[in-house]
């Protein structure tokens, strides 16, 4: 591990961003744990430039403020590999402790972002191919395994670990290299660069308590006054496990809020009926749980009733399938991922509501969209 930085003091910190500072992209990786807590706990950062190597140790340092700074510079580009999970740990990571309580920072997005993954579908590679495939495809090198369910929270780290958490850099460097020439000589580095700038909201990190029931499904089938329960618990268990960092599972699971949702009960009695609400959640919030239900059931007459969508026509069907038969044979010629040029959602978007958002605008227009559009619209 002689040419790997390992960060855990201060100054080290200021040697490591100084090394950093000097390229124009900055490769990232994270390693954290989310088992037993809401917000992940960011264990390790390892980035890498062509001029070296180094792994930040956050466990050990009370303030990351100049890695910070050097990452919220737009004036380098941050390459990851498949970037969503890195960027929702390192945006809800602490920024310092303040009075020996690290809080969760939040919003803070590095950017622009250049992702490995996303890059190589523009090659044509699956979408969700792993890096360490992508690494023996494009560099003819295997990387070591064993270290994927480490603890990383623990104290020492061995030098396998270390070695380990450091070539998910190490091979980032050459990896960004070949596939931003790749896409530059495809005409399809723009493309790669305003697909990956999506992930630069904020939004997409954050789960206001108020939308968390979007997480659940089949709530069309409910009644008014289930669906609005399925609402309020889902917003009354977010705000719980924010509020106390735990696993929204272990506030409540999903089966439980359906059964509490579905049976609406009203007293302690019918509480202790339930069979999938654990015993533990119900002694701890059996209060709660009942004014929730009660709110439900005050408020269910502004709980619009939802009309399951009908079951599209043999005509509309078989305008679908000619539209990804199209779109599959595009991606072909184009040596490039389907789904990236289209999803079956989004063909379907088109021809059942006539909308097409998502391939109306940007790379996808010119790649596709106009196609697909003139496609939709001719008579069968």
């Amino acid at each position: 591990m002689s040419d790997v930085l390992y960060v855990s003091s201060s100054e080290d910190l200021q040697r490591a961003v100084a090394l950093l500072a000097r390229s124009s992209f900055i490769v990232l990786d994270t390693e954290f744990m989310r088992e037993s807590t809401y917000y992940p706990i960011l264990c390790l950062v390892q980035a890498a430039t062509p001029d070296g190597c180094v792994i930040i140790d956050p466990l050990a340092l009370k303030d990351l403020q100049p890695l910070w700074d050097l990452l919220d510079d737009r004036g380098r580009v941050k390459v990851l590999h498949a970037a969503r999970q890195d960027l929702e740990v390192m945006s809800q990571a602490p920024r310092s402790s303040v009075a020996g309580i690290a809080l969760p920072e939040g919003g803070k997005i590095p950017g622009p972002i250049f992702d490995t993954q996303l890059a190589a579908a523009f090659l044509g590679y699956p979408a969700q191919i792993g890096y360490g495939n992508l690494v023996a495809e494009r560099l003819g090198h295997t990387l070591a395994k064993g270290h994927a369910r480490t603890d990383w929270t623990r104290r020492p780290l061995s030098d396998e670990q270390l070695s380990y958490a450091a070539d998910d850099v190490r091979y980032l460097v050459p990896l960004y290299v070949d596939l931003a020439a790749a896409l530059t000589s495809a005409g399809r580095l723009e493309w790669e660069m305003e697909e990956a700038s999506k992930l630069e909201d904020p939004a997409l990190f954050r789960t206001e308590p108020q939308e968390a029931w979007r997480r659940l499904k089949g709530l069309e089938r409910l009644k008014p006054a289930q669906r609005l329960a399925a609402k309020l618990l889902a917003a009354w268990r977010e705000t719980k496990a924010m509020k106390h960092d735990r696993p929204r599972g272990w506030i409540l699971p999903d089966d439980g809020l359906r059964e509490l949702a579905e049976r609406m009960p009203s007293s302690a009695a019918q509480l202790e009926e339930l069979r999938l609400v654990p015993a533990g959640v119900l002694r701890k919030n059996a209060d709660e749980l009942l004014e929730v239900i009660a709110q439900a059931q005050r408020d269910a007459q502004h709980e619009p009733s939802y009309e399951l969508p009908g079951r599209p026509d043999p005509d509309q069907v078989a305008r679908v399938t000619k539209l990804m038969s199209f779109v599959r044979s595009q991606a072909e010629q184009m040596k490039i991922a389907p789904e990236l040029l289209a999803t079956r959602r989004d063909v379907e978007q088109l021809v059942f509501s006539g909308r097409a958002q998502a391939i109306s605008t940007g790379w996808r227009r010119v790649a596709i969209g106009e196609q697909l559009l003139e496609l939709a619209l001719e008579r069968r």
